[in-house]
């Protein structure tokens, strides 16, 4: 039996035949006589590689999501880029042929962007990857097809969009992966599939574990490969306790979230994108706390109009049915970039130009939204929050700018109904003068992703830094209960939409803390009311 461990990204435990998904090309540099009947070649590559992504980013939507589906357009658009296809121009009319061309190039760019710092351009290295394995099995005619002919585990070095699509997504159990991070692809679909995978494995990847038994434990991190009897049963009755615990939650659907004292606490969803609906819905939750806005900025090559922007607004918030949607408006900088934005290069980006100062600044693009969503509250029930305010002249400002855009509405006629209005508390300055906050909004939500990072000076992205990483650190606990108690004293609700809603270890201390309101991924909405329900505060 071999035993290894890596990062869990969803919990359960997987027992199945592994399936290697290896990308190995073997190329050689056979040199080309004829250089423009070469490029052409690449050329007619380029042209099929486009047609097949256009096939995979429709696939992507219909059965994953927005979110995923921008990813493969952000790929199509390396397609283009000049300095990639460029490069590999120059190379062939050097003499080279275009499978070794596209390899040289496509190796040197992702080693280049994969040494930057910033974790948005890192993930660029494995586009281009992407983008170069279709190119060349294109160019070499290669089988690169991936079949299970039975459900099993897939081990693999990493997992880049496009294939994450083509598999059949019916016969995953669980994925083992070398590489990623908890924001990867891979980790992301784990946990739209709601199936236990690791990533950041010590795996030795090798065609030879082809068909041998693999268990996954997503609960503790570890793998198992041709485990011996007593692991296996004690697996077997750990996966069955697993099936029984799900079980369990589903006899908290449809329950009011109310401690046994009577103590009641409104459980949302976080999602990116109205495509995340289905898992609202299967996911019980009472409303949305977080709609990520910037994913519907995401995979495009200019700005969303008006009315795209509310049509994808109103479909939440009607399909919501008088439910509350929190709407969060654009987040773009820090790890999301978005070229047409033009932002400049920062050193800093996490402390850089980002959130409301990219709309108190912009104000055309910050009109555009929130026109678009002031138009969607015809249809339900709407809040807005503001990402990374520091300041009650912020808030100040960004009222004074939604009274104008409400009047400006009201002036053409267009029907609307009352919008809360909220910010997002994910910086020690806005924790520490919340008092003064609460006398300017409807509500508080808390991002504690961001307000960990900051109160510890810790990048969270950074994997070299996740033993000193403590969201649970007492700076933050003693944060998370002056915010609470400033909301309150002002008579606003209060709530977290951060990763740390979901820890069901510090249930009983949010609600100690008097939280109104608790946003997580949907999938843990059931967990999280059967803790509330049974809470003893």
């Amino acid at each position: 039996m071999i035993k290894g461990n890596g990062r869990p990204v969803y919990e359960g435990v997987a027992i199945g035949r592994i399936y290697v998904l290896s990308k190995e090309h073997e190329i050689t540099n056979t040199k080309c006589s004829d250089i423009e009947k070469e490029l052409e070649r690449f050329h007619q590559a380029q042209e099929k590689a486009k047609e097949e992504l256009g096939v995979l980013y429709d696939k992507t939507l219909r059965e994953i999501g927005e979110e995923q589906a921008a990813i493969i357009e952000v790929q199509s658009l390396f397609l283009e880029d000049l300095d990639y296809i460029e490069g590999i121009e120059d190379m062939i009319k050097s003499g080279s042929d275009a499978a070794f061309s596209v390899h040289e190039i496509g190796d040197a760019q992702a080693t280049a962007f994969a040494s930057l710092d910033d974790e948005y351009m890192k993930a660029r290295a494995t586009d281009i990857r992407d983008i170069s394995d279709r190119l060349i099995r294109i160019l070499t005619g290669a089988d690169q097809s991936f079949r299970m002919d039975e459900p099993g585990i897939i081990v693999s070095e990493d997992l880049t969009p496009s294939e994450t699509v083509s598999l059949d997504k019916d016969k995953i159990l669980a994925f083992v992966i070398r590489q990623g991070s908890s924001n990867s692809h891979t980790a992301i679909l784990a946990r739209v599939m709601n199936i236990p995978s690791l990533i950041r494995t010590d795996i030795d990847i090798d065609s030879a574990l082809n068909g041998r038994t693999m268990i996954v434990d997503g609960f503790e991190g570890n793998y198992y490969i041709d485990p011996d009897d007593e692991t296996m049963a004690q697996m077997l009755e750990k996966k069955k306790s697993a099936g029984e615990y799900k079980a369990e939650l589903e006899k908290f659907r449809g329950f009011e979230s109310v401690t046994k004292k009577g103590q009641h606490v409104s459980l949302f969803a976080n999602i990116g994108s109205p495509d995340d609906l289905k898992y609202v819905i299967s996911g019980d939750a009472e409303g949305i706390g977080l709609l990520r806005s910037e994913f519907l900025y995401l995979g495009r090559d200019d700005f969303p109009t008006e009315d795209e922007l509310f049509e994808a607004y109103r479909k939440v918030v009607e399909t919501m049915g008088g439910k509350k949607v929190v709407i969060r408006t654009l987040d773009i900088g820090a790890d999301k970039k978005v070229d047409y934005f033009n932002l400049a290069a920062e050193e800093n980006p996490a402390l850089g130009y980002r959130g409301i100062r990219i709309c108190l600044t912009q104000r055309d693009i910050f009109r555009t939204q929130l026109r678009a969503i002031y138009r969607s509250s015809a249809y339900g029930k709407v809040a807005i929050m503001f990402p990374m305010i520091i300041s009650v002249s912020e808030v100040r400002a960004i009222k004074e700018f939604c009274a104008e855009i409400v009047k400006e509405l009201e002036g053409e006629g267009v029907c609307l109904n009352p919008v809360e209005l909220g910010i997002m508390i994910e910086t020690p300055a806005a924790a520490l003068i919340s008092d003064l906050l609460a006398k300017e909004v409807d509500f508080f939500s808390v991002g504690t992703n961001d307000l960990t990072q900051y109160t510890l000076a810790i990048d969270r992205q950074n994997e070299k830094l996740d033993s000193f990483y403590d969201p649970h650190h007492e700076a933050i606990m003693r944060f998370l209960a002056l915010i609470a108690s400033n909301a309150h004293k002002e008579g606003i609700w209060a709530g977290i939409c951060g990763e740390l809603a979901g820890d069901l270890s510090l249930t009983d201390e949010f609600l100690k803390m008097g939280y109104d309101e608790l946003s997580v991924a949907p999938s843990r909405v059931l967990a999280l009311r059967k803790n509330v329900i049974e809470s003893e505060v």
